[in-house]
């Protein structure tokens, strides 16, 4: 879910890193302990006031359902307490108050944590999640250095303290320096599962093993430590047992009872059971044993065993002789892939269902072999037939049935969004991802007509004079049930639904009517550039559906860019190379946006009739790139085929420099201007004189 940060958030970031530097450098200088500590304590108080402070987002769109938020809360909790009790044994004792102990073990075991969960979770690749594991690490840091001065060895602890202090603090300004921005949409990951289990388990077994291991004896600190993970123990599984199915179409798992995927695979509403199912060695069972099979695993000692949802994709559009003769290497596949005690609902053309006894790698490792198996070509009847295959798995252990059905059927329909002919296992944020999807799905049909789409202006500045010389419009759908959607998640949905054409001339209409109101106030010199997809672009009826809504609106052609994202348009270049021609012929301008520099994207370039640029920081700004010629190959490039660039995304001033002299005409970013409203942009552009150009 994307979070949206105040602006000032660097300058805490900034000041929270100059308090911890200040903190290291004045400790040593301070008068013996009493004096040492207050320094501690104060740096440490102000740097965790000054990172939360910056840290703390506000969120947009829905909250995900209460039950996983309880269970995340249970998970970080039992953590927490693990790793306290880590940093609580492992600590020195001789010499240290066991007051100033037991706060350094809480605060350390809180930081681990945050800095875990900022390195494992969906969002950890953005510069908000490095923030995050660089704010624990400081934090880290600083709590060592306070412990030292309650203790009698503080030169060992000191030197302990160094390495996570100063990692976080370049890590803090490493996150800060790529940018917490609200109007970005970051690309989300799943999140990694297992070191989050792992990582405290571990801690906890070498800090218990050294306790033991000197002979130490278990004091009641410790014994309540240990017992304070009951409670979060307890609510998780609280929370797994009053779990109920919150997902249900037609594409998802099968309701209670009828044990397997419906015929026809994710689009059919309509429901056949599977009727019976059989063991690996072909013993037939009934659609209830395959339940009981199911729970027996799930309370097994230790439990054990997974189900494994197929889907076949393709087999619908075979005539019955043929959905037969499939039917039949199906199983003959099916039964040289599975174990001897694998359950088997018995396939079908749809799908099948397999329970086995393995854990989750080999269960994982099952589906992958399936895939392959079941992906290979068929020959019956004189013909080669070709199916995909979308497999999701879900565990067992501690599962009632009906939840282990529906979490393998939403683990199967990932794989599905994900292209197919894929395994996808089950955990919470799959969950909620498919959750999320499923309420845009719903209430994205009739967004034009209900008036939620809205659309802001983000200025095109010349970077020679730091003039305004147009405006990129930006989507957004405001809706009163998900809060404001961007386009990065917004438009896969309208493309799925079919419904993508319909928002391109709601956009297309709306940007050429306020350049139009523009024009009536004195701003003629001013372009507007609309982003299409590959899909809108290649439309037959694009060009003169363009033309018409400039003649309606009387704007002229030459005010209007229509942008194409550069990584799609190598897969439909010759209709794209037709489109962008047609525009031009117009005398509409072109633009190629997102573009990667790379030596596929520089041969297709000349084939492109476009006329202007725009390149990312990740091409002008050596910080985030060591090959600084690569803009000025680009540059070059552009100026042989008479092409404008337009330096995109820039977020520093350091990056709006380097643009200009590199030769970049134009610039756009958060550090030039910042998307608003239509209303704010004008104020923007009283500002400015003139805009002529």
């Amino acid at each position: 879910m994307p979070l949206a940060y105040p602006l000032h958030t660097p300058m805490l970031l900034d000041a929270a890193v100059v308090v911890s530097g200040l903190t290291a450098a004045m400790l040593p200088l301070a008068a013996p302990p009493p004096g040492q500590g207050a320094v501690a304590l104060v740096g440490l108080t102000g740097a965790a006031v000054l990172f939360t402070a910056g840290l703390l987002p506000r969120s947009r769109g829905v909250r995900p359902p209460a039950r996983i938020q309880w269970r995340r809360y249970a998970d970080a909790a039992a953590a927490t307490v693990g790793l306290v009790l880590a940093a609580w044994l492992l600590l020195p004792v001789d010499g240290v108050d066991p007051n100033a102990r037991l706060a350094a073990a809480v605060a350390l075991g809180g930081t681990a944590v945050v800095a875990l969960v900022a390195l494992t979770g969906p969002d950890r690749d953005t510069g908000a999640a490095r923030c995050r594991g660089g704010a624990a690490l400081t934090l880290f840091g600083l709590v060592l250095l306070a412990t030292s001065t309650a203790g009698t060895t503080p030169g060992r602890v000191l030197l302990v303290a160094v390495p996570p202090l100063v990692g976080g603090m370049l890590l803090t300004a490493s996150g800060a320096r790529s940018g917490l921005r609200a109007d970005a949409a970051p690309a989300r990951r799943r999140t990694r599962v297992l070191p989050r289990v792992l990582v405290p388990a571990v801690a906890v077994l070498v800090a218990v093993g050294r306790h033991l291991a000197t002979g130490a004896v278990v004091d009641r600190t410790t014994l309540l430590i240990a017992l304070a993970v009951v409670p979060a123990l307890v609510v998780r599984e609280l929370v797994r047992v009053g779990d109920r199915p919150v997902v249900r179409d037609s594409g998802d798992a099968p309701p209670s009872g009828t044990g397997g995927p419906r015929p026809g695979g994710p689009d059919r509403a309509d429901t056949a059971p599977v009727d019976r199912c059989a063991t690996g060695d072909g013993r037939p069972v009934d659609r209830a044993e395959l339940l009981r099979v199911l729970a027996a695993a799930r309370h097994a000692a230790p439990p054990a065993g997974a189900l494994l949802m197929v889907d076949l994709h393709g087999a619908d559009s075979f005539d019955h002789r043929r959905q037969d003769d499939v039917v039949a290497e199906l199983v003959h596949r099916v039964r040289a892939v599975v174990g001897p005690r694998d359950v088997v609902a018995e396939p079908t053309g749809a799908g099948l269902l397999v329970v086995t006894g393995s854990g989750p790698v080999l269960a994982y490792a099952l589906g992958t072999r399936l895939v392959a198996a079941l992906s290979q070509p068929y020959q019956v009847a004189g013909a080669v037939l070709r199916l995909q295959v979308s497999i999701g798995l879900a565990e067992v252990a501690g599962v009632a049935p009906e939840d282990v059905l529906r979490q393998a059927g939403l683990a199967r329909r990932r794989a599905v969004q994900l292209g197919r002919d894929r395994v996808e296992w089950y955990d919470a944020y799959l969950e909620e991802q498919l959750v999320r999807r499923l309420d845009l799905e719903r209430e994205l049909p009739g967004a034009v007509a209900r008036g939620e789409l809205d659309l802001v202006y983000q200025p095109v500045i010349g970077l020679a004079d730091r003039q305004p010389v147009g405006t990129e419009a930006l989507l957004r759908w405001r809706s009163p049930v998900l809060g404001t959607v961007l386009p990065g998640e917004l438009l896969p949905v309208a493309e799925d639904l079919g419904i993508l054409g319909e928002l391109g001339c709601w956009v297309l209409d709306r940007a050429c009517r306020q350049l139009a109101a523009w024009s009536g106030a004195g701003r003629e010199d001013l372009w507007m550039a609309v982003n299409v997809t590959v899909r809108e672009l290649t439309a037959p009826d694009f060009v003169p559906r363009t033309a018409a809504v400039l003649d309606a609106f009387g704007v002229a052609p030459e005010r209007l860019v229509v942008e194409v994202p550069e990584p799609r348009v190598a897969a439909e270049l010759p209709t794209v190379v037709a489109r962008l021609a047609g525009l031009r012929s117009l005398g509409i301008r072109t633009a190629l946006d997102d573009f990667r520099a790379e030596h596929a994207s520089l041969t297709q370039l000349r084939r492109l009739p476009i006329d202007l640029l725009k390149v990312g920081p990740q091409v002008v700004d050596p910080g985030l790139d060591p090959q600084r010629p690569l803009i000025d190959v680009v540059v070059n490039v552009g100026d042989r085929l008479g092409l404008e660039i337009v330096a995109e995304e820039l977020e520093w001033p350091d990056q709006v420099d380097g643009a200009y002299r590199a030769g970049c005409r134009f610039g756009q970013g958060f550090a030039l201007a910042r998307p608003a409203t239509a209303e704010r942009v004008e104020a923007y552009f009283e500002e400015f004189p003139t805009t002529s150009r």
